[in-house]
């Protein structure tokens, strides 16, 4: 059995934290999230995917789903296929990718400035929505950014199987 599906089978509902994945996972959040990134031939992109763990237990979970990532340094990959991992120059470099993608994921992103700059770069982009997942401490930095932009239709997932400090928002043109 390979690590993806191990993991996959080892979840429960409770959030999971793993040394590799700032998020604690959980199935139903799986769920949660599976129901709402968009479905193949579409596709979602991860911008700072990490090891690519969720990621990776998204599109196991759902063979529907198709996930890409994009990550500065490509070494922090562990479980995202090669020809579903993109890399980019630096900590603000866009990814091409993002223009194809229905939907762009942040994941404990590091700074509101670079989620703006994919807003207003690629604004004409056929991007549909962003889900951005992270503690709820740091929404305050970020909220405002999208309320200013063409992503201000925000929803907030509540009971989506996220640890109890952390906090799922997904944000549509409006």
């Amino acid at each position: 059995m390979d690590t993806i599906s191990r993991i996959s089978n080892e979840l429960t509902i409770t959030p999971t934290r793993f040394p590799d994945c700032c998020l604690a996972i959980s199935t139903t959040f799986l769920e949660k999230l599976s129901a709402l990134l968009p479905q193949t031939p579409k596709y979602t992109l991860s911008i700072g995917s990490g090891s690519g763990l969720l990621e990776s237990l998204l599109a196991h979970r759902d063979q529907n789903i198709a996930v890409q990532g994009v990550e500065v340094n490509p070494t922090v990959n562990r479980y995202i296929t090669e020809e579903n991992m993109h890399v980019v120059n630096g900590g603000w470099g866009l990814c091409s990718a993002a223009e194809g993608a229905t939907a762009w994921m942040f994941v404990y992103p590091r700074d509101p400035k670079l989620i703006s700059k994919y807003i207003e770069t690629l604004d004409n982009a056929i991007t549909e929505e962003i889900v951005w997942l992270g503690p709820k401490v740091d929404w305050g930095d970020y909220e405002e950014r999208f309320r200013r932009s063409s992503f201000s239709e925000l929803t907030f997932l509540d009971d989506c199987g996220l640890a109890p400090y952390e906090i799922a928002v997904v944000a549509r043109k409006s």
